[in-house]
């Protein structure tokens, strides 16, 4: 970031809008207006309010016509074909309509209103510059660019209007009516920053109720707590735009856990490592409430400027950095020593950060988001998100721990079960078993058969020995689902003739509750194959990517004789994805019949 970028920030600090991101898709997710049903019953759906700014378009477009046509003495055309600008106009507009109204979900970029203010630029020429009484309608594409996109295209938008207007009076009258240029200029000017600033308060407020929204649904907690915490950093970095997202909290045996999530463009890893009471020590003095650090404008000047020129801006840009924390209890801004605050940035290797204290009952943490053009406004806020997010993740946690604990002493329960009233029936089933071979001798004809079954009997009590075992403690070399479901596809092909080739993702991390899921929907998924189908062989594939769990099962769509059966919902399955938030799709050709199942994590 060069050092004019932060004396923009700092002139702009409490003026501009908050919240904003550097990638164009993550404020197209997050720009989206609420739904209908969610924000107010008389919310207007976002294609309604597409097609009405285009409708108004074409209102004005046709406005102008009949301006024209009514009162041409009154209107001082430069040419007699200069009529045809206003026509033009009327056809790009209705053609935009009926795009609009044809196409759900149409592009409704700035670009948009830029190529209007070219147009209004053509008709201030055309109908005598200073005098037109058009030059009203640059404030048609201030006003739709502010209240959908924020402050920053409708600033932009405001000082390219008063630069095309200026251009199309000085370009027709030249420097005659140079006081009419100004004034009109400077009342554009004047009333689109107005505009602008509350069309990006609007946009700023829309943007942050559709956050706090997400943050209060998280995550599905069938996931974990974990992937939980993930998802939360991944939307707060999204929000903000910045760089990198840390939190920093204590597990339950209060070991301080670190974890790091990037920005999506970084392509780098989300990281979870244990840190030091020393490595955390500096993290943790920030003390509670919300804190904002911003290096001083003059340690950022470029290091290629010659040095009379960094000595220069040294002299004139502020040389003191801003620290400040939020005092809670106070409800004010005070200043904080910028040497702790500076060290804090050089661990997060980064010139600026917000941060806030975690509102959590037992131990302590705290979360940070570096990144450019972080004001006050952007730390009280993430002070809010936490405060919303995290009494929910800890009644997560809870929960969690009470299902784990119940789950490890039902292991006990059922692994004592199993010894009693399995094992032990094998063992006496060895016992008789030895008894007879040593009754029958070595000459007997039945001995090697006898000698076969003892061996048998031995080897399925070890094995269900170990089983017990592992169950009994909850470890496994491999996940316990991928076990139960080679278990259960064996029985297929063993009772049903089925061959199903079966593929886990190794990075789908999936906990015991979800894993129940993921089974019944797979069992049932075969058992549908098997029952309603003719097919020899099935797959199932499990991932998990872009922040879903994925499960495609598979068959082909005739068997070996040609037969085909019509594909059909499975009613039980769709019902599951959807208790999951997920959904069902069915996809069918003549090769084969693919479930598509994908349930958000």
């Amino acid at each position: 970031m060069t050092w004019y970028q932060h004396i923009v920030t700092f002139l702009s600090e409490e003026r501009r809008p908050l919240g904003r991101s550097n990638d164009p898709a993550i404020d197209a997710a997050i720009n989206a207006p609420l739904d209908a049903t969610e924000a107010s019953p008389r919310a207007a759906a976002p294609d309604t309010e597409v097609w009405m700014v285009f409708g108004m378009r074409l209102l004005l477009a046709v406005s102008a016509l009949l301006t024209l046509y009514i009162g041409p003495a009154n209107v001082a055309l430069d040419h007699p074909a200069s009529w045809l600008v206003f026509a033009a106009y009327t056809v790009h507009s209705l053609v935009l309509l009926l795009v609009a109204r044809r196409r759900a979900g149409f592009w409704h970029g700035p670009l948009v209103y830029w190529v209007d203010v070219g147009w209004y630029g053509l008709m201030v020429y055309a109908s005598g510059g200073a005098v037109s009484p058009f030059f009203s309608f640059f404030f048609f594409a201030i006003l739709a660019a502010s209240f959908r996109h924020g402050f920053d295209p409708g600033a932009r938008l405001t000082l390219g209007t008063v630069a095309v207007m200026s251009l199309a009076v000085l370009a027709i009258q030249g420097a005659l009516a140079l006081q009419i240029l100004l004034l009109r200029a400077t009342f554009v000017l004047a009333l689109g920053y107005m505009i602008a600033f509350w069309g990006g308060l609007a946009v700023d407020q829309r943007r942050r109720l559709a956050l706090l929204r997400d943050v209060s649904r998280l995550s599905n907690p069938r996931f974990g707590v974990q992937h939980t915490l993930d998802s939360l950093m991944q939307k707060i970095l999204r929000f903000y735009g910045g760089r990198t997202c840390v939190l920093l909290m204590q597990d339950s045996h209060e070991r301080w856990i670190l974890n790091t999530v990037h920005h999506p463009n970084s392509g780098r890893a989300i990281r979870h490592n244990r840190a030091s009471e020393a490595a955390v020590e500096p993290l943790m003095a920030l003390g509670k409430g919300a804190v904002l650090y911003r290096a001083s404008l003059a340690e950022l000047a470029p290091r290629w400027l010659p040095e009379r020129v960094a000595d220069l801006l040294a002299r004139w840009l502020p040389a003191r950095p801003t620290a400040l924390r939020y005092a809670i209890e106070e409800r004010e801004w005070r200043d904080l020593d910028p040497d702790d605050c500076a060290q804090v940035a050089d661990l997060l290797d980064s010139d600026a950060f917000i941060s806030a204290s975690l509102p959590l009952r037992k131990g302590a943490g705290r979360i940070f988001v570096t990144g450019h053009g972080l004001r006050r406004g952007d730390a009280t806020f993430l002070k809010h998100i936490v405060q919303q997010a995290f009494p929910v993740i800890e009644t997560i946690d809870l929960l969690d721990r009470l299902a784990s604990e119940a789950a490890f002493r039902e292991r006990q329960t059922i692994a004592r079960d199993l010894h009693d009233s399995t094992i032990q029936p094998y063992i006496g089933l060895r016992h008789a078993v030895a008894a007879i071979r040593n009754q029958a001798g070595d000459d007997s004809t039945v001995a090697p058969e006898l000698d076969r079954l003892l061996a048998m009997c031995s080897g399925v009590i070890g094995d269900m020995r170990d089983f017990a075992h592992r169950f009994k403690s909850g470890r496994q070399e491999e996940p316990e689902l991928l076990i139960a479901l080679r278990r259960q596809l064996r029985q297929v092909q063993t009772f049903y003739g089925l061959d199903v080739m079966l593929e886990v993702d190794a990075a789908a991390a999936i906990n015991d509750r979800m894993a129940a899921e993921v089974f019944q929907i797979v069992t049932e998924g075969i058992s549908n194959i098997c029952k309603h189908t003719r097919a020899r062989t099935a797959g199932v594939f499990v991932s998990q990517a872009d922040g879903q769990l994925a499960i495609d099962i598979f068959n082909p769509a005739a068997d070996a004789q040609g037969h085909t059966t019509a594909p059909f919902r499975p009613r039980s399955i769709s019902e599951r994805a959807a208790a999951l938030g997920g959904t069902l799709e069915i996809e069918s050709d003549a090769k084969q019949t693919l479930l598509r199942i994908r349930i958000p994590t």
